[in-house]
């Protein structure tokens, strides 16, 4: 998984935010358009595109696409090392 295409599904969940202001240090939250509703959409995106389940306390935890983006790392290796035992 590469942050680049992250960020790009990351964006594209925003349906009136401009797509291409978004870095992995966007600070998401602080986008006039986040509601709990968009958390949900982004929640749905990851488990649609990466297969990772993540919670609203992953995402309050986050504060930039980076952090959501190394959350969903970090269960990755997590479920590649159970699989591994």
């Amino acid at each position: 998984m590469k942050i680049d295409d992250f960020v790009r599904s990351f964006s594209e969940v925003f349906e009136e935010t401009e797509n291409t202001g978004f870095t992995p240090l966007t600070r998401f939250r602080d986008i006039e358009e986040w509601s709990s509703l968009l958390a949900l959409a982004v929640i749905a995106m990851v488990d649609d595109k990466y297969h990772i389940k993540i919670s609203g306390n992953d995402l309050r935890d986050a504060h930039t696409v980076e952090d959501v983006f190394n959350i969903v790392q970090k269960k990755q290796a997590e479920l590649l090392e159970g699989f591994r035992k």
